[in-house]
């Protein structure tokens, strides 16, 4: 396996690219994974199941020879859409003025006056005095009546209207599944797969999770589960659901078209913090470098939108048109990554009270917890005037760059992956290196903040020897990180190979 560059490794917030399969070659894909690209978004709301499944085995065939790369296969969910216009038109709306969204109207019928729906149930879940809102809430219309065919609108702005555009209503309650019969049918024919992760849309609550796990199970299929959060309704179960979950997406589209664009920003810090606090994983998502995909260059306020994701705590940070669909796939994951590194030098990004007054419920957290705590706190060989001057001005900035912890890497060997979800809870500039020989947790933890998945399957049966035999393994894949001199921090279980079983934890100096 070839080293990352050591910026690369210094970059602990991970991104999650879209791929679009008809861009996808061996050749762009291994400039994106080197641009940064940390895991792969397969959006099964557009293209085949052919194409996707020959996407994900090229991404599999050239990640092995670089480094790992997640797959997250995101399910399309319900599809809340109008119809097409006759001849394919556009329409142009104004404001006041009366349209109708007819459930009787079909494909390629729709005119100035009315168009037909996708999701026929629209009509009994809204009711008069309803904001409806069309194409990611561009057009915004409210409803003045209905009928048991018709809803009737009075477009509230002006604006222009292609087909096959999204609908939402304002405050959530439609009533429409979070899993489809396409769904089931996408996942049977990738389960064989074994991708990393399914994204679940439109989410309501804990019971979706529920039922998507057994669907998984019957199947044998060992992928976690992605909620992505875009309904009004999960909002009050946010907690339920992110302990059902492994993972929640804040997906800031249809959430932002649902609850309106000012309460997105409280949300998302909120929704950040509860996953945090409950060791489960984040990723936030939509029109982070939505310039880019025209534009070589970020606006400011995009360089904004994503530090401050990466301040708050978020795992990861996600690209979807940017790099399906843009013009500078490579370059938009590469200004991504440089944002990343330039928030992270930030000390709020660096230090951490998580847990710090709580108890711990079973050895690997508190192995993971008491880790994290030495290896934040271990200032070996530093002048004990510049320690005891960060420690009485803790606000001085110069000083604490000064007075830097010693530890250069945390290395984890497990079997499940839980220790190094653990650790990765707690804010350090100190990276952890998951090393396992089980290619799905390796797989897994490509999404998690800090977390290098790496495998290793050790040749050793003895403690120290497989201590020396980690150190040799990383120093010679990552040369340029691990030197001689250095100490690393070494978790690992007292019997190799069983789940749950890590109870021990080691400085070592490396020689």
């Amino acid at each position: 396996m070839e080293a990352d560059n050591k910026e690369e490794i210094r970059r602990r917030t991970k991104i999650l690219a879209t791929i679009n399969p008809d861009r996808a070659s061996k050749a762009v894909i291994k400039a994106m994974i080197n641009a940064g690209m940390d895991a792969t978004r397969h959006n099964f709301s557009h293209s085949t199941i052919e194409k996707h499944v020959k996407t994900i085995e090229l991404i599999r065939e050239v990640s092995k020879d670089i480094r790992p790369v997640g797959i997250v296969v995101d399910l399309q969910g319900p599809k809340l859409r109008i119809l097409g216009f006759k001849d394919n038109k556009t329409i142009q709306l104004k404001t006041g003025q009366v349209f109708t969204l007819d459930i009787s109207c079909g494909e390629n019928e729709g005119s100035d006056e009315r168009v037909g729906l996708d999701y026929k149930k629209l009509v009994d879940d809204v009711k008069t005095g309803d904001t409806l809102a069309l194409a990611d809430g561009l057009i915004k219309m409210q409803v003045r009546d209905k009928t048991t065919t018709e809803i009737i609108c009075e477009v509230m702005n002006d604006g222009e209207l292609s087909g096959h555009k999204g609908i939402n209503k304002t405050g959530g309650g439609l009533s429409a599944p979070s899993l489809t019969e396409k769904d089931r049918a996408d996942i049977k024919a990738v389960a064989h797969l074994q991708p990393d992760y399914f994204a679940l849309s439109f989410v309501k609550s804990e019971d979706d999770i529920f039922e998507m796990q057994a669907i998984l199970k019957k199947l044998n299929c060992h992928a976690g589960i992605i909620a992505k959060i875009e309904r009004n309704e999960a909002i009050k179960g946010i907690n339920r659901i992110i302990k059902a979950a492994e993972v929640i997406m804040i997906a800031r589209g249809d959430l932002g078209v649902e609850v309106t664009d000012p309460h997105l920003p409280g949300l998302q810090k909120r929704f950040i913090k509860q996953a945090r606090k409950l060791n489960r994983c984040v990723i936030t998502a939509t029109q982070m470098m939505e310039s880019m995909i025209k534009n070589p260059t970020a606006t400011r306020a995009e360089v904004f939108d994503v530090a401050n994701a990466v301040l708050d705590g978020t795992d990861a940070v996600m690209l979807s048109g940017e790099t399906a669909m843009g013009d500078y796939p490579i370059k938009v994951i590469e200004t991504m990554a440089g944002i990343i590194l330039g928030a992270e030098q930030e000390k709020q990004s660096r230090v951490s009270h998580h847990r710090i007054l709580e108890k711990f419920t079973n050895t690997e957290e508190t192995v993971a917890m008491s880790t994290m705590y030495a290896v934040n706190h271990h200032y070996n060989g530093v002048d004990e005037s510049l320690l005891k001057k960060k420690n009485d001005d803790s606000d001085d900035e110069d000083e604490d760059e000064k007075v830097k912890p010693t530890i250069r890497a945390i290395i984890s060997l497990t079997e499940s992956g839980q220790t190094s979800i653990y650790m990765s809870r707690i804010s350090s500039g100190v990276s952890i290196f998951a090393l396992s020989e089980n290619i799905e947790t390796i797989g897994k933890l490509t999404l998690y903040r800090g977390v290098y998945p790496v495998f290793f399957k050790s040749k050793e049966k003895w403690h120290d020897q497989i201590v020396a035999e980690v150190v040799s393994f990383l120093r010679e894949q990552f040369p340029e990180y691990i030197k001689s001199g250095d100490q690393v921090v070494i978790t690992k279980g007292s019997q190799m190979g069983v789940k749950g079983g890590t109870n021990m934890i080691q400085v070592v100096d490396v020689e």
